[in-house]
């Protein structure tokens, strides 16, 4: 009869840890970049539909600054002039109840851009009043929130 408070404490040392791991938060960022004529900086993904900002993951030792602008450098060969500045922060539930997104801008120089992995399928500048079809909402949504000025939205 040993074996069962054992098995007993194990059980609820694998439970502290599995609520450990789901209570985890995640951090990404994501990149508003206008062109020298305006033009806003997109991109299509291989595994989803739809257009995007570039963007993903915070690293380990990188702030979300730094995660926003060598995602857009690795994702679409763009290099910023300056620092992105971070314009808000949002809650992306269709993630997870604890993913949150840090949303940037940034300038460049570039006029064009290019696919720079395999997980890129296209990339380009578009006017801001003319996106391509299948933007998706929340990027929609984020252009006119810095474009207007408006409040932005608590979730992606």
């Amino acid at each position: 009869m040993r074996e069962w408070p054992l098995i007993a404490s194990a059980a609820r040392r694998l439970a502290v840890l599995k609520a450990r791991l789901a209570a985890r938060t995640t951090l990404g960022a994501r990149a508003l970049v206008f062109g020298p004529d305006g033009r806003v900086l997109l991109l299509r993904h291989t595994y989803v539909p739809g257009w995007y900002f570039p963007g993903g993951g915070v690293e380990a030792n990188e702030t979300a600054a730094e995660a926003a602008e060598r995602e857009v450098l690795e994702e679409t060969a763009v290099v910023l002039v300056e620092p992105p500045r971070l314009v808000s922060m949002h809650l992306n539930i269709r993630v997870s109840p604890r993913d949150h997104v840090a949303f940037f801008v940034g300038r460049t120089e570039a006029a064009t851009a290019r696919a720079r992995t395999g997980e890129i399928a296209e990339v380009g500048f578009f006017a801001p009043d003319t996106l391509p079809e299948g933007v998706t909402g929340a990027t929609a949504r984020r252009i006119v929130e810095v474009i207007e000025g408006r409040r932005p939205e608590r979730v992606w």
